[in-house]
């Protein structure tokens, strides 16, 4: 006889978003729109957070307790794993950890140990954001590594890009080409000033969907919040194997 486990009232959901308070378009790629990933997704809303007040050199600390709660909600709804909508998030990484007993991945730049020993010290890292500026080292130490210890460069988009204005401005509406074309010439500029860069983190959630321009412009490894889910997803819902010898 094989049991099954009961105890709340939906299943199967394995991905658990937490999400800024937007209106901006989620387009496929993006981690706000379900479609993006293979397996269910859950999310959860924190009213309030707005793009400004976390796209910050700290995020608002009042905002820590509203994301903590909303990470425990997740997990009582079953999910296996919990990751957010804005790589900004990185200084609230090790409350949400330690709050639930579930991987959490509040932004892809966790990923950047693992990058920079895929390529070796003598290439850097280049990640990609929207306002260079407002990344800082307690985005990195939130992640889990330092740039003192880590070859790094940050690139960001250039003051008079259309993609800050669409998701940091929060506007209900989006020229998608705009879009994809600030992102090959971010991606273009990151490879010409720094030639040494052997792969790309994008930090920014909303870059995902046009990853795949970027890579065809910088013919480089390019990871970003949805490969991270991709890969936990992989170690936290194993998949039985089918085949032949």
């Amino acid at each position: 006889m094989k049991l099954v486990r009961g105890g709340r009232t939906n299943y199967g959901m394995a991905i658990g978003v937490l999400m800024l308070d937007t209106v901006f378009p989620r387009i496929p790629g993006d981690i706000g729109n379900a479609t993006t990933f293979g397996y269910p997704v859950c999310y959860r809303i924190v009213k309030g957070a707005f793009s400004h007040r976390i796209v910050a050199e700290e995020p608002d600390p009042q905002f820590i307790e509203p994301f903590v709660e909303a990470a425990r909600e997740l997990e009582r709804t079953g999910v296996r794993l919990i990751t957010t909508s804005c790589g900004f998030l990185g200084p609230f990484q090790p409350a949400l950890a330690e709050a639930v007993s579930i991987p959490v991945l509040a932004t892809s730049l966790i990923q950047v140990p693992m990058v920079s020993a895929m390529i070796g010290k003598k290439r850097r890292v280049g990640i990609l954001t929207e306002k260079a500026h407002l990344l800082t080292e307690n985005h990195f130490i939130g992640a889990g590594w330092s740039s003192n210890e880590i070859p790094v460069v940050v690139h960001g988009m250039p003051e008079d890009a259309y993609f800050p204005t669409v998701f940091i401005g929060n506007k209900p509406e989006a020229d998608i080409d705009r879009l994809e074309q600030d992102m090959v010439r971010l991606g273009k500029t990151l490879v010409l000033k720094h030639p040494d860069v052997g792969a790309v983190v994008c930090e920014c959630t909303n870059f995902v969907p046009f990853n795949k321009a970027l890579q065809d412009a910088v013919n480089l490894p390019v990871f970003d919040i949805v490969t991270l889910v991709d890969y936990v997803c992989c170690a936290s819902i194993r998949r039985e194997f089918s085949g032949f010898l």
